[in-house]
């Protein structure tokens, strides 16, 4: 068992509390932009068009985020006070929403630029389930996405009153590490496939259907909304990402045979 007692907030500059939150969603967002820049310059993008098309994909991530974590969470936390869904620096960010909200944010750019998207998810696969690693060290300090209430030898408690737990002193699963770990492994696996001469759009779909299966199983040590079926969102939205990534891995191969690349 763990008692973490760091306070989320760094310092306060009049009413703007400076967050660790806020400090590491943006380091590990950095590092993901310049891990995706190189490996799309390996691919034959230019750095600097990279660049400049993340910070609108980054926009794009963060509506989604924020919109998916509000929905899930409007009852219980901003069903009262509407105005704090607009409150991003407090913490309370959904992966599955900036998943979407980026993919369509890219989708948009590449298609005006007239980028292969798939060759630019492929870009992007490696450094996104690295930054959505580091990411989650902001949840352990901050306590958002907790799991349920534990008596196991692992657990997390929380001290400070300007963490997200729903309870001080009271032990909670933490899934943010259990994720931090699995999402380094899937790093790991796509970087070691990224060299391959696959289809365009192989390796994000590997990612999608690894992260699925990721997010499905810990959802079930997860204090999230039930949905249906037994499930959270995060889980329907899973079984959605892994349905479709099987899917496509599978398509692929077809479509090659049937319209085989030139040499």
């Amino acid at each position: 068992m763990f008692t973490i007692s760091i306070d989320p907030i760094i310092f306060n500059i009049g009413h703007f509390a400076v967050r660790w939150y806020g400090i590491i969603l943006t380091i590990a967002m950095g590092i993901g932009i310049w891990l995706t820049a190189r490996e799309a310059e390996r691919k034959g993008f230019k750095k600097d068009d990279i660049y400049d098309a993340a910070v609108w994909i980054v926009v794009g991530g963060l509506i989604g985020a924020r919109l998916f974590h509000v929905l899930d969470h409007w009852s219980d936390e901003y069903a009262a006070n509407p105005i704090r869904a607009l409150y991003i620096w407090e913490g309370g960010l959904a992966i599955w929403g900036a998943l979407v909200g980026g993919l369509i944010a890219g989708a948009l750019i590449a298609r005006r630029r007239g980028w292969r998207f798939p060759k630019l998810l492929d870009a992007a696969a490696p450094g996104l389930v690295l930054a959505q690693a580091i990411g989650r060290i902001a949840c352990v300090i901050t306590g958002d996405a907790m799991g349920k209430p534990t008596n196991g030898p692992f657990g997390f408690a929380y001290t400070n009153p300007n963490v997200m737990v729903p309870d001080l002193g009271v032990y909670y699963t933490p899934m943010p590490v259990y994720e931090l770990v699995v999402n380094l492994g899937i790093f790991a696996v796509l970087w070691q496939l990224r060299k391959r001469n696959w289809p365009d759009g192989r390796l994000f779909l590997v990612y999608l259907t690894l992260y699925s299966l990721e997010r499905f199983f810990l959802g079930f040590t997860s204090s999230y909304r039930i949905i249906a079926f037994g499930l959270a969102q995060s889980q329907l939205i899973a079984v959605v990402g892994f349905a479709v990534g099987m899917a496509l891995l599978a398509w692929l191969p077809r479509r090659l045979n049937a319209h085989p690349r030139k040499a």
